[in-house]
């Protein structure tokens, strides 16, 4: 309830006096057209430039270009300050977007309308295009600074032209443009105060790109070739395209052998490097094997020290050395060998002597240097 009478409060209030509603009704009638003067913003990643109407733009607003100082100083959202740049643009390249975004950022508030011409005026004027005019026009359409395109532009910019599409400065490089007939096409937009200069990007260029092509022609040709495209489709007679195709081969058989010889240098020098590890691998182990063999078998090493404990232990196991021809070792350390008298207590005999041992030895009983009567007493 309390809703419904504020409602109507409201509602009378509005409503209720003579000139109540009368003040608001222009400044409606104004924004309405504000809202229909205005465009919403290009998503330009997402959708493609639109082209342009072939009677011009639609506002009904009427047109009062925007001197150099207003643009500069930034017109209103509603009022972007429109900037006209035609060409060919025949292999779109980096040249051609960047002279488009210097013609887009030239003020704050810019709409970009680019012109391209046809092919009938640019075979008649220029010369023959790579790309068709359809091709072109799509190729601007998805530049990131165009708003608008404009097909089959004019080769020369008349004020009815300019006047149809709303064109407050026209954009391009500052170098004269000497084409038909005249030493300079846009003399007549820079004595209007209307010409903006961009700045050429070296280097790159539609004349350049053929030219490469022209100059690499067999290069191109084979590589076609090698993608499936005829020799019908390139033009190209019998013997030249066997020629082209025995280079090919030519080609893959000497990539082969450079890859195999690469490969091979990469493998000799693993192997060299393996080698130069082994190498260094067995000097380390060289050199520990020979410092653990004199540690061991070194004048103080632990074999000698081995060995002579061994001795020790052998010497303390075995006797003392006994008399030759003695029968019998003690085991038992520091006993004193058998003294001479007790062989005879043995129970051995020598044998008896000889007969020439008696008869001839000096030292025998019998002989007569011992001094004995040879009998036995």
């Amino acid at each position: 309830m309390a809703g419904r009478k504020r409602n109507g409060q409201r509602g009378n209030r509005g409503g209720g006096g003579g000139g109540g509603g009368t003040p608001r009704q222009p400044q409606q009638q104004n924004q309405q057209q504000q809202q229909r003067r205005r465009r919403k913003p290009r998503q330009t990643l997402s959708h493609p430039a639109i082209f342009a109407r072939s009677k011009g733009s639609e506002t009904d607003v009427p047109y009062e270009r925007v001197t150099l100082e207003q643009a500069k100083k930034g017109t209103p959202a509603d009022r972007p300050v429109r900037v006209y740049a035609d060409g060919i643009f025949d292999l779109f390249h980096s040249g051609h977007a960047r002279a488009l975004m210097q013609a887009k950022n030239l003020f704050p508030n810019t709409e970009l309308i680019v012109g391209v011409c046809s092919d009938e005026l640019t075979h008649k004027y220029k010369g023959y295009t790579v790309m068709s005019d359809k091709e072109r026009y799509e190729s601007l359409r998805h530049c990131r600074y165009v708003d608008e395109v404009v097909r089959d532009a004019p080769w020369t910019l008349s004020a009815e032209f300019l006047k149809m599409h709303r064109i407050d400065f026209v954009a391009h490089d500052d170098i004269p443009y000497t084409s038909a007939g005249s030493d300079d096409v846009y003399k007549h937009i820079k004595d209007a105060g209307m010409f903006v200069a961009t700045q050429r990007t070296d280097g790159i260029s539609t004349s350049d790109l053929i030219t490469r092509i022209v100059r690499d022609y067999d290069v191109y040709v084979r590589r076609n070739l090698q993608r499936g495209y005829s020799a019908r489709e390139l033009n190209v007679g019998f013997i030249n395209e066997k020629k082209y195709r025995l280079q090919n081969r030519m080609d893959r058989m000497k990539e082969t052998v450079h890859t195999l010889e690469e490969k091979s240098k990469h493998l000799v020098h693993r192997v060299e490097e393996k080698s130069h590890d082994l190498i260094l691998k067995w000097e380390e182990k060289s050199r520990e094997f020979i410092g653990n063999f004199l540690e061991l078998f070194g004048p103080d090493g632990a074999w000698h020290m081995i060995q002579e404990r061994s001795g020790r232990v052998l010497q303390a196991l075995s006797p003392y050395s006994s008399p030759r021809g003695s029968p019998s070792s003690s085991p038992t350390r520091g006993r004193s060998p058998s003294p001479p008298s007790h062989w005879p207590t043995l129970g051995f005999r020598s044998p008896p002597p000889s007969a020439k041992t008696r008869r001839g030895s000096p030292g025998s009983p019998g002989s007569p240097s011992s001094g004995g009567s040879g009998a036995e007493e």
